[in-house]
């Protein structure tokens, strides 16, 4: 986790999503809180790709549809196509897990063969953002 930055984004379930500014190659960490409807579900993982995930880990609610939705949005990127290792996506679930124990994950095991991904992107889906707890939790974990 050497010379690592960690960016924290809310969204309501509502949210437009933005513009990724700064991020190439990151790792992000899908902490879903609250009711997301399955189009925005899909939208937000093929956002996450265009944007340059590389490894995703979700956690919350219906993580393992989130895992599904993103890993799916990364093959669709490639037409389906299988793709060389250094263009693959890692997607993990973590639905049985507390959100300390996924967080430790991300920093600890969820490397990429190919890319030092030096980014780590909190997307928190929820009501009411969390951001000071959520960056601390992350960083004692």
């Amino acid at each position: 986790m050497l010379n690592s930055t960690v960016k924290y984004l809310h969204l309501s379930p509502s949210s437009d999503l933005p513009v990724l500014e700064g991020l190439r190659q990151f790792k992000a960490v899908i902490v879903v809180e609250a009711d997301v409807h399955e189009t925005v579900m899909w939208d937000t993982s093929r956002w996450l790709i265009e944007s340059g995930c590389m490894y995703a880990l979700a956690w919350g609610k219906d993580c393992d549809q989130w895992r599904e939705a993103i890993d799916d949005a990364a093959q669709e990127a490639v037409n389906y196509e299988e793709v060389p290792e250094a263009q693959r996506v890692f997607v993990t679930a973590h639905e049985d897990e507390d959100l300390e124990e996924a967080f430790w994950f991300a920093q600890h095991r969820a490397i990429h063969p190919a890319h030092e991904l030096n980014t780590t992107l909190i997307l928190h889906l929820a009501d009411i953002p969390r951001r000071e707890e959520l960056e601390e939790l992350y960083h004692t974990a």
